[in-house]
């Protein structure tokens, strides 16, 4: 394996290993409730609707938490605050395994949104070590493509694993609830043990102030897509909400521009190198984490009563799930191989074509399963790749010091993106419904919309990506950025 380096602080097979671990147990606990969710909402006495608020929960602390743990991993090491996550998630994890009222159940889940920031905090680790031997970009690209291969796979053996054991321990909620607890606190022992310590930038301090009004403007917007989702178009306030967070970062900005070592670096983040990666994680995110449950729902569809969807049961969308799942690891894989055979820079492009056209195809096709099968597993490659390739590069483009903010606001711009285009497909989708009230045409329009939103912002996201500089996110172009002179923090 070339990943494989003899020199010490190399990136070595060693590492990758027990940060594989990691990643596959970030995978099973993403997947190991779904398939539980019917008898959760049994277990603790509430409406199928409800459920929405765990999500939402969860993807707010991941939102909040995700930025301040990766500057924490910059200043002190990226495996300490790696540690520290971990056992919040096994806590978390552990409290989930034993309540059973709404309010505890709400908040332990919302705690285990503090696994989100496991795969930023090791590309940042990897590019540390890599960055010691003049390997950082490649080493990089090779394992983030490992690492989303084992999250993509953990989510397949999560999903399968959940339903299973919770049948073969006759129904035990809790029991069953506490395999995850204990695959999570098997991952403290091997970070303790396995994963060595990256080099932090001595000096640095944390920007509290700068925190908390960008913590303020995210729980503003992402507050107001949870609440339009929920209840609504026709909800005044919400928007009220958004356009209030969108506004706190006006002067956030600038101050942040004073600052000697700010929360987020925002020259770097307008730098050619970084500003369209963190802008296409974020156009990503509405296909990656937006467009799933319209998928699952179309493909539901019973196509004799209303002309449309596939008319398929549980069982054989998890099949079609499965298969998109697995093209996602595929284009994890075959993202360092185009890389290295291309560019970095061309690789992504590409990739993102391949979400765009994906999506596009089901306005013209999406009849038959075979049809929505190819659309899914074109725009599943393409994704599985920019899932792969986005912290990457983000990473490249960040000077030292700034690694795992870079690569951590990669997830963050992906969640936003991904909380936007639920709340807007849920309320396109819904009121398509109304529409569809005698003729089935609205509905249908609407899932097209819904798919053509998709392609569309992978396709913005294709172009933007190439005002990125040619041979950007190389390891010619890190030893280059780390030749020129560095000015110290706080000077």
């Amino acid at each position: 394996m070339t990943i494989l380096r003899a020199r010490p602080g190399a990136v070595t097979f060693g590492l990758i290993g027990f940060l594989f671990f990691v990643e596959i147990v970030s995978g099973v606990l993403q997947g190991f409730y779904v398939p539980l969710i019917p008898d959760l909402v049994e277990h603790l006495g509430i409406r199928d609707a409800d459920f929405n608020w765990f999500e939402a929960a969860q993807l707010l602390v991941a939102a909040l938490c995700v930025p301040v743990l990766a500057k924490l991993g910059d200043m002190y090491g990226h495996k300490r605050i790696l540690l520290v996550s971990t056992v919040l998630t096994a806590g978390a994890t552990w409290w989930l395994a034993f309540t059973g009222d709404f309010t505890s159940f709400l908040i332990a889940w919302s705690l285990q949104g503090f696994l989100t920031v496991w795969l930023p905090l090791e590309i940042a680790l990897i590019f540390d070590r890599g960055r010691r031997t003049g390997t950082a970009a490649s080493a990089t690209r090779k394992a983030a493509g490992f690492l989303v291969v084992a999250l993509q796979t953990g989510a397949i053996l999560g999903a399968l694993a959940g339903g299973r054991i919770f049948t073969a321990l006759g129904g035990d909620v809790t029991l069953t609830l506490v395999i995850p607890a204990v695959a999570v606190t098997l991952v403290i022992f091997v970070i303790l043990f396995g994963v060595p310590e990256s080099q932090p930038l001595p000096g640095r301090s944390l920007d509290i102030v700068g925190f908390a009004v960008l913590s303020l403007g995210l729980l503003l917007i992402t507050s107001g897509l949870t609440f339009l989702r929920i209840n609504g178009a026709g909800t005044w306030w919400v928007y009220a909400l958004m356009v209030a967070g969108v506004l706190v970062f006006i002067p956030w900005g600038r101050f942040e521009l004073k600052q000697k070592d700010p929360a987020i670096d925002l020259r770097v983040m307008a730098q050619p190198r970084m500003w369209p990666v963190q802008l296409t994680a974020g156009l990503v995110g509405i296909s990656l984490l937006g467009a799933q449950a319209p998928l699952s729902t179309f493909a539901g569809t019973d196509r004799a009563e209303t002309g449309y969807g596939l008319s398929l049961d549980a069982s054989n969308i998890s099949y079609l799930i499965g298969a998109y799942l697995v093209s996602l690891i595929v284009g994890a894989v075959l993202f360092p191989i185009a890389a290295r055979l291309a560019t970095p820079r061309i690789t992504l492009i590409v990739a993102a074509f391949f979400v765009a056209a994906g999506y596009s195809l089901f306005v013209p096709f999406h009849d038959t399963a075979l049809q929505v099968f190819t659309n899914m597993v074109v725009a599943g490659v393409g994704a599985g790749a920019l899932v792969a390739a986005l912290p990457a590069a983000a990473a490249a483009a960040a000077p030292r010091g700034q690694t795992g903010i870079a690569t951590a606001l990669t997830n963050t711009t992906k969640t936003v993106g991904g909380s936007f285009a639920s709340s807007v497909f849920a309320v396109l989708l819904a009121a398509g419904a109304v529409q569809a009230a005698g003729s089935t045409a609205s509905s249908l329009s609407g899932y097209l919309t819904v798919f053509a939103v998709c392609g569309g912002g992978a396709l913005v996201a294709a172009v933007l990506l190439f005002l990125v500089p040619k041979f950007a996110f190389g390891d010619d172009d890190v030893e280059a950025e780390e030749a020129l002179p560095v000015t110290p923090v706080g000077g």
